[in-house]
């Protein structure tokens, strides 16, 4: 799942180097993907009405769904 968010996340963006992307494993199983990048790069991760956010979660979602596990994005300022 990391790894669908990175690809996702470097196409996006003008420095694709400063993306930093963690993954942590709650007690329930479930799983927290955090993502930064550069200040001027977070519009673009962002976008227009958090469209880009949104489909990044949504993308995320189904993959979870389809691992039988929970996931949830949080993208860091």
């Amino acid at each position: 799942m990391k790894n669908l968010i990175e690809q996702i996340a470097k196409s996006l963006v003008e420095k694709p180097e400063e993306i930093e992307i963690s993954e942590e494993i709650a007690d329930d199983g479930s799983v927290l993907i955090k993502l930064a990048a550069a200040q001027e790069d977070m519009g673009r991760i962002i976008g227009k009405q958090g469209r880009n956010a949104k489909a990044m979660r949504t993308l995320l979602n189904a993959k979870a769904t389809r691992e039988n596990k929970r996931a949830m994005l949080q993208i860091m300022e």
